[in-house]
């Protein structure tokens, strides 16, 4: 039986432990950090936004995205969530700076994650990440790989198509195989031997990717990276549920064709997603208010300001 949807308001009497994760993308691609979350931490309730009604977000620029990502987090900050994952990296290039400064609990990021995970994996300390053309215009793998002193000399190509695959649910055949070799052509000769999926939906085409660019070559994802570092947050936070207690609820919500996400999302997760909650477009354009930052949290607690959860998990790393 489908668990009610989570209100706005009900959860104001919860302590901040119970409340539960939000999690945001353009559509499907972000089901991938999901999963990581969901099989580290059992115990947790996951609300996911996937934005189909607005997706590519990888082909809008960036002011754009920062307005469309303000006015998600807004949507799920009303439903009570304690943390917010911005599951896609366009949006991480475009809004996580805005985002942090307006939200008043902590907000992650995945290209942060992709980077520590390549700086790993790579034993030549070069790596290659595909991405949209706004991640890529952003600098931001640039930026954090030079911020975080990896020692990763890091080069980005924009793969424009390999998103609207994974949406359609196209992720193998003929047709998806010569649209990906088309796109990494550019890769073939490059001696890297690491290549960083840098969108989330982009590991839905993992195996065909690893066919193109050959086994010699390390596909780093960051969603495992994200779920540690939600894991350890949260942990340090106090936040974090008992691994003993009953097991989390997730809930998931889109602004497209709730049928086609369900039946999609169940294909990619491999498991039954319930009820899926359709979200009207006008209201997430609505709810933001005018001057586009998104409504405060309401605590049941006292909470931890997000420039205190900043500075805990800078330290961490």
């Amino acid at each position: 039986m489908p668990h009610p949807p989570y209100a706005p308001g009900v959860t104001e009497e919860r302590s901040v432990r119970e409340r539960p994760i939000g999690v945001f993308d353009s559509g499907l691609g972000g089901l991938t950090v999901l999963h990581a979350m969901a099989d580290l931490l059992p115990a947790e309730d996951l609300l996911y936004l996937g934005d189909t009604a607005r997706y590519p977000y990888g082909e809008r620029d960036l002011d754009d995205l920062e307005r469309i990502s303000l006015e998600v987090a807004d949507a799920l900050v009303a439903r009570g969530i304690k943390l917010l994952v911005v599951a896609c990296n366009s949006a991480t290039a475009a809004a996580l700076p805005a985002l942090r400064a307006a939200l008043d609990i902590p907000v992650i990021g995945v290209v942060e994650p992709g980077v520590r995970a390549a700086a790993s994996a790579s034993r030549t300390h070069r790596a290659v990440v595909i991405a949209t053309r706004a991640t890529v215009a952003s600098g931001v793998y640039e930026d954090v790989a030079d911020r975080l002193d990896a020692g990763l000399a890091v080069r980005t190509v924009a793969c424009p198509g390999l998103v609207e695959l994974v949406e359609e649910g196209r992720t193998s055949g003929p047709g998806t195989m010569a649209v990906v070799r088309d796109r990494l052509a550019p890769l073939l000769t490059a001696r890297v031997d690491t290549l960083v999926l840098g969108c989330t939906h982009f590991p839905l085409l993992a195996r065909t990717i690893s066919e193109v660019v050959g086994r010699d070559v390390t596909l780093v994802s960051s969603a495992d990276e994200t779920a540690f570092e939600v894991r350890d947050l949260l942990g340090r936070l106090g936040w974090l549920r008992p691994e003993d207690g009953p097991p989390g609820r997730h809930r998931f919500l889109t602004t497209g064709e709730a049928a086609t996400f369900a039946r999609l999302g169940e294909r990619f997760l491999g498991t039954h997603l319930g009820v899926v909650e359709r979200v009207d477009l006008s209201s997430l354009e609505h709810e933001a208010p005018r001057n586009g930052a998104p409504a405060r949290a309401i605590a049941a607690a006292p909470v931890r300001s997000q420039a205190d959860a900043n500075r805990s998990s800078s330290a961490a790393r």
